[in-house]
């Protein structure tokens, strides 16, 4: 049992990385085939969570047993991410007692995060705060918020799934904002005890937590040095951004008006609309982003994307942008289309800027 873990662990680890993984996996699917402390398939198999084998034997019916096993890790690197050391997860109120501008004390009015603790290491890691996507209206918080936190665990990043306040729970600007603030601010503060590096605090969001994502990283400030509140004396911005399919421009024609709407009102005056249209809050403080949208994309058209990615590269913002053909609004991980590639392509472009760290053969 531990050789099978070990082995499956050690498979994940070089699909992850993305760097010389051609060379790196051979030996490790040699050894799959024939170590003999693998003889029996079972081992590997009951390292794999249940609800993962249906995903991991789709399409392998002409291999044997272990070859179906080494062909899904492989292939498979969502389920791959899932495997090894069971992930712990907690979930925290942002604000214990009472989030500013609660209309009462229902589930709806405390806005939490649901920490998924990367697997224990000797340095510390980053953490990125995840905002699904829903219009300001629902939070999409499976494919856009959970999944993406066992992803950001394969990579060893803390993931923080954020359940912000928004219209569907009776609240518009700026409480979203506030909790999106909130979240980073809580977790630098308790960055000792999670074991992350309070220096690489990034935050990603789909759709209109795209939106939010990039809200938060052209809305930020420093910390209030003398709050009583130990968290609030944590600055907010954070150090990276990840924006999938983002909403960012509000009262453009390519705008997504029922975000704006829900947001904002249906009566927003003109100086609020400019103030939460990200592109035009871009300043050379703001954090280095990485996005993908795709061109089929109808409900949140790649504008919003270009428009972002062009006033980075105009403050000199580090920054890459990711454009596919195909795919609907709303594909999470992208599974079965072009765009699956982004999760690694988003991992290379993590290591380059240095928030992950390239691991020592």
């Amino acid at each position: 049992m531990d050789a099978a873990k070990s082995w499956v662990s050690e498979v994940s680890t070089v699909r992850w990385r993305g760097l010389g993984a051609a060379e790196s996996i051979a030996p490790l699917i040699k050894q799959g085939l024939t170590d003999e402390r693998l003889p029996s398939t079972q081992a590997i198999v009951s390292c794999i969570p249940a609800e993962t084998l249906d995903l991991l034997w789709a399409g392998m019916n002409g291999l044997d047993m272990k070859r179906q096993v080494i062909a899904a890790c492989m292939a498979l690197p969502l389920a791959i991410g899932s495997l090894g050391a069971a992930q712990t997860s907690e979930t925290l109120l942002l604000w214990p007692e009472g989030a500013p501008g609660a209309l009462g004390t229902a589930d709806k009015d405390r806005p939490s995060m649901t920490v998924y603790h990367a697997p224990p290491a000797e340095d510390v890691r980053p953490a990125i705060i995840i905002c699904p996507g829903g219009g300001y209206g629902h939070l999409a918080l499976d494919h856009e918020g959970h999944e993406i936190a066992r992803w950001a665990n394969s990579l060893g990043i803390t993931g923080i799934v954020l359940e912000y306040r928004h219209r569907g729970k009776g609240y518009g600007h700026p409480a979203p904002l506030q909790d999106a603030q909130r979240a980073i601010r809580s977790t630098r503060a308790r960055a000792k005890e999670w074991g992350i590096d309070p220096g690489r605090v990034g935050i990603l969001g789909f759709s209109a937590g795209g939106h939010l994502a990039s809200s938060a990283s052209v809305h930020f400030d420093g910390g209030q040095s003398d709050a009583v509140d130990p968290v609030e004396r944590q600055p907010c911005r954070p150090d990276f951004s990840v924006l999938c399919y983002p909403v960012i421009a509000f009262g453009q024609p390519f705008t997504h008006m029922g975000s704006q709407i829900n947001l904002l009102g249906k009566e927003a005056e003109s100086a609020l609309v400019l103030e939460l249209s990200s592109e035009r809050q871009v300043t050379k403080n703001t954090p280095p982003a990485f996005l993908f949208h795709t061109t089929a994309d109808k409900a949140v058209p790649v504008q919003n994307s270009l428009v972002y990615y062009l006033a980075l590269v105009e403050q000199q913002v580090p920054c890459e942008l990711h454009v596919f053909e195909e795919g609907r609004h709303g594909i999470g991980l992208a599974k079965g289309h072009a765009a699956a590639q982004w999760p690694e392509l988003c991992q290379r472009w993590l290591l380059a800027r240095g928030v992950l760290a390239v691991k020592q053969e």
